[in-house]
C-alpha cells in the first residue's frame, strides 16, 4: 500500500478559521530562508517551540492570551498572542488547529485550559513531539494586526507555517507571526 502523502499546512486554511477577509490581518508572500532578514531567520527557521524561542530572544518568560476559540467535531481552533512577562508587550500572533484525538487528554485538558502557552504545555507534559516547519512568509500588516500588535501604524514583519506531530502523529497546525523587530 502506498504511503499517503504529508500532510501540509495551508495558509489560506488557517487564516480563514478566524478571519472571514483575511486581508484585514495582512498581505502574506511566501520567502525562501535566504530571503528573510537575519533576526528573522534565527526566530523563525528552525524546528523547536516558538514559546521557547520567543521567550529566549526576549529574555523573559511569555503568556498567552486566547483571543478566540473555535471547535469541530475533530479539532479545538484558537487566535493567540504571547505577551511578554516583564512589560505585557505583544510579542507573536498565532492561529492554532489542534486535532483533539492526537494528544492524551491530561495534555489537551491543560492546552484548553488557555492558561499556559502550548509549547510550554507540551514541553511539560514531556510530548514526545517534532516541530516542522512548512513555509515562511513575509507580512505586510492590515489593520487587524496591527491593532493586534498595539501598533498605531501597520508595519511589516515575518512569520511562519509548522505543523507539530505528537507521538509520531500529525497534532498542531500553525501559524505564527512573530512582532516587527523595531518593536522590541
Amino acid at each position: 500500500m502506498p504511503e499517503s502523502p504529508p500532510p501540509i499546512v495551508a495558509l489560506d486554511e488557517l487564516l480563514g478559521l478566524f478571519c472571514s477577509n483575511p486581508a484585514e490581518l495582512g498581505k502574506f508572500e511566501p520567502r525562501s530562508i535566504d530571503q528573510c532578514p537575519r533576526d528573522y531567520q534565527t526566530i523563525l527557521a528552525h524546528q523547536s517551540h516558538m514559546t521557547v524561542t520567543v521567550e529566549k530572544r526576549h529574555g523573559c518568560p511569555v503568556d498567552v492570551q486566547v483571543l478566540e476559540t473555535d471547535f469541530t467535531e475533530t479539532h479545538y481552533l484558537r487566535e493567540i498572542v504571547l505577551r511578554r512577562q516583564n512589560d505585557r508587550r505583544v510579542v507573536q500572533y498565532g492561529i492554532v488547529r489542534l486535532a483533539l484525538a492526537a494528544l492524551q487528554p491530561q495534555v489537551r485538558d491543560e492546552i484548553m485550559a488557555q492558561r499556559i502557552p502550548l509549547g510550554r504545555v507540551l514541553i511539560n507534559h514531556d510530548v514526545l513531539r517534532e516541530v516542522q516547519l512548512h513555509g515562511l512568509w513575509h507580512v505586510d500588516y492590515g489593520p487587524r494586526l496591527a491593532a493586534t500588535f498595539e501598533l498605531d501604524v501597520p508595519q511589516e514583519s515575518y512569520g511562519r507555517t509548522a505543523l507539530i506531530y505528537c507521538d509520531g502523529e500529525p497534532a498542531v497546525e500553525l501559524l505564527e507571526i512573530v512582532a516587527p523587530e523595531e518593536s522590541f
